[in-house]
């Protein structure tokens, strides 16, 4: 079906008439000197005719110009059928932690090391691709919280957006208080019962304006779910002049944290120490039970101003050059 959506436009298609009797072109006051009745037959019948053929047809260029180029002026847009949208599903927010440590490289994917970020936008990435009928939105948080795509169904969009992030991003520290209160502000114009955040990070609160524990406050009142991921292996084994060391790569993890956040809003702490653990948590979180939500539609369009303005464009090109012929 096509419908325009500026079709008050077309009341502009009198405007050259309008424009023309409101300025008419100055009549010649000279007089005619001397009649000659014989004239004529010097002009040669042919170029006359040619000529005048010439005339009616820029003028018939103008006009259908003129009403193309209005046409396209009142934006013709093709609508497709109505589209059912999913009634059921969740509206999640996933919030994902870029500060300088999220480059440690602890985490394996198809037996290659890679850093935390990067298995967080593999495994993150596969579980977007299964949540069919939720909407979901992306926060990505550093020294501050940034929204990086609002609540859509479009997933792959929002996984897109996720593997363009970078580390460092959005600064070297971490504001999970900003995060939660970010998501929360994003989350609050929809139904309780169907909002979730889930939060990964890999350390403790080091960065914002708002504190972890006031953000979750705020979150519980507001019937926000939070599920938290600490991120991180326990120890790893390294060699030195002296010998095998094991360092606590996840020394900065605040699990206390985290696990009260998650007791706080009635969501669940999860541990991912290495990718199959991560790809465990969301098995566990694509088992969320979809809400139903009110039913939507949608209609797919598309532009079509395009042609018309073409067209507009040609006429005129040639309503020119056929002027420019004339008075040669």
């Amino acid at each position: 079906m096509y419908e325009f959506a500026w079709w008050w436009l077309f009341a502009c298609l009198p405007l050259p008439l309008l424009v023309r009797w409101l300025w008419k072109p100055a009549q010649d006051e000279r007089g005619i000197a001397l009649r000659v009745p014989f004239m004529r037959e010097f002009q040669s019948g042919e170029k006359q005719t040619g000529r005048s053929w010439a005339s009616w047809l820029t003028v018939v260029c103008a006009i259908v110009g003129w009403i193309a180029l209005v046409t396209a002026a009142a934006r013709p847009v093709w609508v497709g059928e109505a589209t059912a949208l999913p009634v059921s599903g969740r509206d999640l927010m996933l919030a994902v932690d870029l500060s300088g440590s999220m480059q440690e490289q602890d985490f394996q994917v198809n037996r290659r090391v890679v850093d935390r970020l990067y298995a967080t936008k593999v495994v993150a990435g596969e579980f977007l691709a299964q949540r069919e009928g939720d909407r979901i939105g992306l926060v990505l948080f550093g020294d501050q919280a940034y929204l990086q795509a609002p609540l859509t169904f479009d997933r792959k969009t929002v996984r897109v957006l996720l593997n363009e992030a970078a580390i460092g991003l959005a600064g070297e520290r971490t504001a999970i208080g900003d995060a939660i209160g970010l998501s929360l502000k994003r989350l609050q114009e929809r139904p309780d019962k169907n909002r979730v955040l889930i939060l990964m990070t890999d350390g403790a609160n080091t960065a914002g304006s708002v504190s972890p524990e006031d953000a979750a406050d705020m979150a519980a009142l507001e019937g926000l779910k939070i599920y938290t991921v600490g991120i991180g292996s326990e120890s790893q084994r390294t060699r030195s002049m002296f010998g095998f060391n094991l360092i606590n790569q996840s020394a900065e993890l605040d699990e206390t944290l985290l696990k009260e956040i998650a007791a706080k809003t009635g969501g669940q702490y999860f541990r991912a120490r290495d990718t199959n653990e991560f790809q465990r948590i969301y098995a566990e979180l694509d088992r969320l039970e979809p809400v139903e939500q009110e039913a939507e539609s949608w209609r797919p369009q598309q532009e079509l101003f395009r042609w018309p303005l073409a067209l507009a464009f040609l006429l005129g090109l040639l309503a020119f050059t056929l002027r420019l012929e004339t008075e040669v």
